[in-house]
């Protein structure tokens, strides 16, 4: 089961940092997610990016390794 890892908006919205999530696409995932923690997380996977071992992922049908590491990544400020 892929692993996913929250960071900044998401992790707050999440209430956690890591955990394991069964699902065998990006579009599953996320959906999982969503039902898992509500839409105040939903809002933020709106707008997240996700890295999906390392690699940038927007294609919700991509099929996810068991093992994958999916890596969300909210909008960040800065300069």
């Amino acid at each position: 089961m892929p692993t996913v890892r929250y960071f900044a908006a998401a992790r707050a919205a999440a209430g956690v940092s890591e955990e394991v999530v069964p699902a065998a696409t990006l579009g599953s995932l996320r959906a999982a997610m969503v039902d898992a923690h509500g839409e105040r997380l939903g809002a933020v996977l709106r707008v997240a990016s996700f890295l999906v071992d390392g690699g940038a992922c927007r294609d919700a049908d991509a099929p996810l390794p068991p093992d994958a590491t999916v890596d969300v990544l909210p909008p960040f400020a800065g300069g």
